[in-house]
């Protein structure tokens, strides 16, 4: 049977790796990256309708989560509630580091919204700076509907300041004794309480299309390279796939083996000494009648 030489134990994991990798790529990593692509694609379609679209009265829109109409813009009337702010850590904002500011506000009709008045510049790196006082009394402020994020690790005091490592009403509302909806919107640049305006996001399409393709690409690669072992190694002559038995030599054959060996060895040396005595003694009888002829000569 050729193919027996996949139940070895190296074939059966370079097998398994490969099949586990590529089932990966195909189930997992592209389709990933293809949901990331969608992603995009619908905030870029929203992104372009809201700056299109008036903004409309947030009480239109508060029956429904935020999740059915992200990036729509509103318009929200009533009033900041400072005692319950807070700032959200660990953000990058064009590229560096910030603090988002988060207020609480409460609508004309009494129910309470989370609003992000935008960013902050950290004072040497880690700290939260001073913080401009918020407008009081009755405001009307122009916002984008935003999705809330969903850590909702607990809230902490440091340098005197409420922190939070998400923009998560939920997390806010139970540090500050607040009922406030799910969801947050962020002012738009110009509005009452605005800190650093955040910039709308880049409406391109990104790389996750092509990262998508490049897993698929991976996976079928991965599959080509098994494919071509595999069949390489299963032709004849292969390495792996000669299945005759190998007969080990017995002691009494290797001692023979070694033994003839030697014999040759010892014919050729004897060999070769006597033809080396042959030209010697030749050598000797030339040398001796050149010697007589010379006499010979000599006496004439």
């Amino acid at each position: 049977m050729r193919l027996k030489f996949l139940f070895r134990p190296g074939w059966l994991a370079l097998t398994l790796a490969v099949w586990v990798f590529a089932g990966a790529c195909f189930t997992l990593l592209a389709p990933w990256q293809f949901s990331r692509d969608a992603e995009r694609e619908a905030q870029n379609d929203a992104v372009t309708t809201a700056v299109r679209t008036d903004p409309v009265p947030v009480e239109s829109l508060l029956d429904r989560p935020n999740d059915e109409f992200e990036w729509r813009r509103v318009t929200l009337a009533g009033r900041y509630l400072p005692e319950g702010q807070a700032v959200a850590r660990l953000r990058t904002v064009q590229g560096e580091a910030a603090f988002e500011v988060l207020t609480p506000f409460e609508l004309a009709g009494g129910q309470v919204v989370l609003v992000d008045r935008g960013y902050v510049r950290p004072v040497n790196g880690i700290r939260v700076p001073d913080l401009a006082p918020v407008p009081t009394g009755d405001v009307t402020l122009v916002a984008w509907t935003r999705r809330g994020e969903s850590d909702d690790r607990d809230a902490f005091d440091q340098d005197g300041r409420r922190q939070v490592y998400a923009i998560n009403a939920a997390v806010v509302g139970r540090a500050a004794g607040l009922d406030i909806r799910p969801g947050y919107f962020q002012l738009t640049e110009g509005q009452p309480g605005v800190e650093g305006a955040l910039p709308l996001p880049k409406l391109d399409a990104g790389p996750f299309f092509s990262y998508a393709l490049q897993w698929i690409a991976f996976g079928v690669m991965a599959l080509g390279g098994w494919l071509y072992f595999t069949v390489r190694e299963a032709r004849p002559g292969g390495a792996l796939t000669d299945d005759r038995p190998v007969r080990r030599k017995s002691v009494a054959e290797m001692l023979a083996e070694d033994e003839a060996r030697a014999e040759a060895a010892d014919d050729a040396g004897a060999g070769a000494g006597a033809g080396g005595r042959t030209g010697v003694d030749a050598g000797v009888s030339d040398r001796a009648g050149d010697q007589a002829a010379s006499r010979a000569a000599g006496g004439a």
